[in-house]
């Protein structure tokens, strides 16, 4: 798996957990999931807990815009895909974090339909 994928996923989906303030027991419940799907070492997500620690939302963004900028179209729409279904665990779509997938979607070259189309054939991350 592409390292810069990984991390980059993991920085934006820390951010889409914690947009509404409250990170609930199905968000923690879809994390591990990805993090089994994406076969996330614990190695690496040391590696990301030591890189988000200590630091400001919108660096950890910038941190997670950057790595993607190092991943290919495919990697890129997998991560939206991804932060759309967590989005949706909760039972809840909080506005902050419409906000972060639209803005990180535009900034990463992603569209927003591809997202969308792709996330409506997947099944629930839970």
């Amino acid at each position: 798996m592409n390292r810069n994928y990984q991390l980059g996923l993991l920085c934006l989906t820390h951010l889409l957990v914690s947009a509404d303030g409250t990170i609930h027991n199905s968000e923690v419940d879809a994390l591990k999931i990805i993090k089994d799907t994406e076969k996330i070492s614990d190695t690496l997500f040391d590696e990301f807990e030591h890189l988000v620690r200590d630091k400001k939302e919108r660096e950890i963004f910038q941190a997670g815009i950057d790595l993607l900028s190092h991943c290919n179209n495919e990697e890129k729409l997998k991560v939206f895909v991804m932060l759309y279904k967590l989005s949706e665990v909760d039972g809840r779509v909080h506005v902050k974090e419409i906000r972060l997938l639209l803005y990180s979607i535009k900034l990463s070259g992603v569209e927003f339909d591809d997202v969308v189309t792709k996330a409506l054939i997947l099944p629930p991350l839970l």
